[in-house]
């Protein structure tokens, strides 16, 4: 399954995308700064492990998560939707972006397409973007794909051990949906 997200398109990661995803990882000490799974000896074989688990868990319907690839085929980045809870019909919806693609748009057009994938395809009435205080790129991305800011919650998220405040955003579907 591939979601356009003009001008990027988010797609299942396949095996070749291991060895670039590794080097996007390892290129992009921002990225490791924010995201706990993200370690400056990111491997190859730590992206195929990843690509395994978002194979089972796309196939068992807990997460449905994406490579972005832009128009000329190079692997920016990776978003996703997890975290469901069936009985308010939410999840969390999460983005990254190598360094040597930020601020090209990519974080904003995955959300934008991911959001909409949420509520058409997966019926969900509320997507949440959860980012650590600090992460003020992040924050920026979500606002302008039109996440609503609703507060900072007190040690949300654990961030490399240790639990950390964080932004609470959300997007919900258009009135009448």
């Amino acid at each position: 399954m591939t979601l356009p997200a003009a001008p990027f398109v988010l797609r299942p990661f396949r095996p070749s995308d291991a060895e670039e995803f590794g080097a996007a990882v390892r290129a992009s000490p921002s990225v490791c700064t924010w995201m706990s799974w993200a370690r400056p000896d990111f491997s190859a074989d730590d992206a195929r492990k990843w690509f395994a688990w978002c194979e089972e868990s796309r196939a068992n319907g807990t997460a449905h998560e994406f490579a972005i690839v832009s128009a000329d085929g190079e692997l920016v980045g990776g978003a996703g939707l997890n975290q469901f809870n069936p009985t308010h019909r939410f999840g969390n919806l999460g983005y990254w972006v190598r360094e040597s693609a930020q601020r090209r748009g990519a974080a904003s057009a995955a959300i934008h397409m991911l959001a909409q994938y949420a509520f058409e395809e997966l019926k969900l009435a509320r997507a949440e973007i959860v980012v650590a205080v600090g992460n003020e790129a992040s924050v920026a991305a979500a606002r302008k794909a039109g996440a609503l800011h609703e507060g900072v919650a007190r040690n949300r998220l654990q961030l490399h051990g240790q639990p950390v405040d964080a932004h609470v955003l959300s997007l919900t579907p258009p009135a009448g949906r």
